[in-house]
């Protein structure tokens, strides 16, 4: 299934404009951002971006607390379980690829999405997670490849409440958040362990009737009519 991120502008309650069936793998798209399942192809190009990366991502990276269980220990374990967990119905694990300009090659990969904690019923909300490549920063693709996202997740699977949270001092990623008009919550002391301790977060909201029109043509007009993100 291919979304290519367009809402029906039809009034009254949530209308789809898609076709098909909530069942992963999906691949999303918006112009020259591409939301894509992870696959076991893609480990040495991960691994390359991960390790080029290091030292921008550490700040930001989620780790175990003492005591924990511990996770997957290799990219295919990794993409393995993940892509059990996303056909249970409990996540949606992409990465995200950017076209090579002037179509002159494969797209690049520049970072990776996930909606997490994927609950249904009375609750029907998730968590959006995400980080990108230094280089790529700052050229609109996380917030393309999150509102891409958000869509999904209220068109196709009903969801309700999308949920963001980010520490206090990224604030390249509270610079998403407020580019998309997600809604502050409030603070949420040692909330996750991140960067080997418990940190506090800022917690970013959506519910789907506060964006009637879709995330992505909400962020299509503010790119339209704001300054691009630096």
């Amino acid at each position: 299934m291919d979304f290519q991120g367009e809402r029906s502008q039809r009034s009254g309650p949530r209308l789809s404009s898609m076709t098909g069936t909530a069942r992963w793998p999906v691949t999303l798209r918006s112009g020259s951002v591409i939301l894509q399942p992870m696959r076991r192809r893609d480990q040495a190009e991960w691994e390359r971006i991960r390790r080029s990366n290091q030292a921008w991502l550490k700040p930001w990276e989620a780790t175990l607390p003492p005591g924990s269980q511990p996770g997957p220990t290799s990219y295919v374990g990794l993409v393995r379980t993940l892509r059990r967990q996303a056909k249970e119905g409990r996540m949606l694990p992409w990465l995200v690829f950017v076209d090579a300009p002037d179509q002159s090659g494969p797209p690049e990969l520049a970072g990776q999405l996930t909606v997490s904690g994927i609950v249904g019923g009375s609750a029907s909300w998730a968590q959006i997670g995400y980080w990108v490549g230094q280089r790529f920063a700052g050229q609109g693709i996380i917030p393309t490849a999150v509102a891409l996202a958000c869509d999904y997740c209220f068109d196709v699977l009903s969801l309700h409440r999308i949920e963001i949270a980010i520490r206090p001092e990224n604030e390249k990623s509270l610079r998403v958040v407020d580019k998309l008009g997600f809604r502050p919550e409030g603070l949420r002391p040692r909330y996750l362990h991140i960067d080997g301790d418990w940190r506090d977060h800022l917690v970013f909201a959506l519910n789907a009737e506060e964006v009637p029109e879709g995330m992505m043509n909400r962020w299509r007009s503010l790119r339209r009519n704001q300054p691009p993100m630096r």
